[in-house]
């Protein structure tokens, strides 16, 4: 291991070398990242830390390749070791998560979704829709016959889970391309428990008739049953897609199987390979057989070139996924947020749901007096990175919000354990206890401005960096 931290110290010590002798400003930048990275309670739920084996793969020459088609259909010549890139990293994948057919090209989640969506357009809306028009493809229409099918592609039905219930931007938000494609409604949560409702996510399915039901979340801090989910699809005619971009970690560690596990139950999946996966920045598509076909199609029809530098880099670290110790990684996560909600609960903090079971926590912040923009500003100054987020029925919006979503991924990958998230959960009560809403130039009462109390962000920042030193961010890397 030795060896191999010399190795990697010296690789990227010469990196920085090179990117410095033609823009030193972008060296320097790296080199302040890293360090920030290294002094931050990072708790964002959808970052990670990518390996060096994963990040040093992102910067090869599978940068400058076109490759635009499927593995042995490309658009462009010479592709050959491409085809080996994208070929092993779907071979990892479908393995891993027992998935028929895996797609590796979309460059995000957003791209895996918008391929997802139009893939079971193009699979139950198009090719019935070219039978009926009496055409083979979409080539031999005419300028009636494409406005009539394009009519059909762009109204169908989407229910999805609404976005202060924990759902995505890409499950149906009016302001995103998803709720612009279709014509959409939204499920929320019970509004005493927060908890999902299946029955009455069946009853509003029985009466909108969708054609797809998105499932999985990005703020939900609950399990989802796929197979009721399925269950609800069935009945209606409806095509299950789930999202699992935040917690594909979980299911790739078996934490999450059985009803738990969206692949089996799931129509079509989709997930991003960042955030608990802890692999590059990137999207994937999972689905059986039927769709392949449709989703093969996802360049043209939504995506560019596929990135192959990071089509190699998403098999790296799905191969490092595919390890035993990752499964202890995964359970590491949830057992790590149970602590965390834990150490909110018995300090006197509102958590929606009253606690979590996967690997997020939702802290309603309204309880201090504060909204999410303050808590998330405040716990900033201190050295906590967070996200505001909504919460059910947020009285103060999508912007400001009520609530900060905490993950434990990233902190877990640095070796966190039980003690530590119990007295990260105390650091952030003190914070938040420290911090006073601020005032308007008119004096009225901000939903942005806050005041933190003297010398509270200095003693976090303290106390934080004793949990950091104890558990350093890439252990053995030194700069040059």
């Amino acid at each position: 291991m030795a060896d191999l931290n010399a190795l990697t110290s010296s690789a990227y010590s010469h990196a920085l070398e090179v990117i410095a002798s033609v823009e030193p400003r972008i060296a320097e930048a790296t080199r302040a990242e890293l360090a920030d990275q290294r002094a931050s309670l990072k708790l964002i739920a959808s970052e990670n830390y990518a390996s060096p084996a994963v990040l040093m793969t992102m910067g090869t020459w599978f940068s400058d390749k076109y490759a635009e088609g499927t593995i042995g259909h490309r658009f462009y010549a010479g592709c050959q070791n491409v085809d080996t890139v994208e070929s092993v990293a779907a071979e990892h994948a479908r393995e891993l998560f027992g998935a028929p057919y895996a797609y590796v090209q979309p460059h995000s989640g957003i791209d895996a979704n918008l391929v997802a969506y139009w893939s079971i357009l193009a699979h139950r809306v198009e090719s019935p829709a070219l039978e009926k028009l009496g055409a083979k493809n979409v080539n031999e229409l005419t300028d009636a016959d494409w406005e009539e099918l394009r009519a059909e592609l762009g109204n169908q039905r989407l229910l999805g889970m609404s976005l202060d219930a924990g759902g995505h931007l890409t499950h149906g938000f009016r302001p995103n391309i998803s709720g612009k494609m279709f014509h959409q409604q939204q499920y929320g949560t019970d509004p005493v428990t927060g908890l999902l409702d299946y029955d009455a996510v069946a009853a509003k399915a029985r009466e909108f008739r969708p054609l797809v039901i998105v499932a999985g979340y990005s703020a939900y801090p609950r399990r989802v049953n796929f197979a009721r989910m399925r269950e609800i699809a069935d009945e209606v005619d409806a095509t299950l897609m789930v999202d699992m971009a935040h917690f594909a970690g979980l299911v790739a560690g078996k934490v999450f199987t059985g009803e738990e596990d969206p692949v089996p139950h799931a129509h079509v999946t989709t997930t991003t390979t960042h955030k608990s996966l802890r692999g590059p920045r990137g999207g994937m598509v999972l689905a059986g057989e039927e769709f392949a076909a449709d989703i093969d199609r996802g360049c043209p029809m939504v995506l560019g070139g596929p990135l192959s530098h990071v089509m190699a880099a998403k098999a790296v670290a799905l191969a490092e996924a595919r390890q035993p110790s990752f499964a202890s990684y995964a359970r590491q996560i949830a057992d790590n947020a149970q602590s965390l909600a834990e150490g909110f609960l018995s300090r006197g903090a509102r958590l929606v749901t009253g606690g979590t079971d996967n690997h997020l926590v939702l802290l309603d912040v309204s309880s201090f007096g504060l909204t999410g923009r303050q808590a998330e500003s405040a716990l900033l100054d201190a050295g906590v990175v967070t996200n505001r987020n909504s919460v059910p029925a947020d009285p103060n919006g999508a912007w400001y919000t009520s609530g900060v979503r905490l993950g434990t991924p990233a902190l877990t990958t640095r070796g966190f354990g039980a003690a530590e998230f119990d007295r990260v959960a105390e650091l952030i009560v003190e914070v938040l206890r420290a911090t006073t809403p601020g005032t308007t130039k008119a004096g009225t009462a901000s939903k942005a401005s806050y005041v933190l109390a003297d010398g509270v962000a200095e003693r976090t920042r303290a106390a934080a960096a004793e949990l950091l030193d104890a558990h350093p961010l890439y252990p053995g890397l030194e700069l040059a």
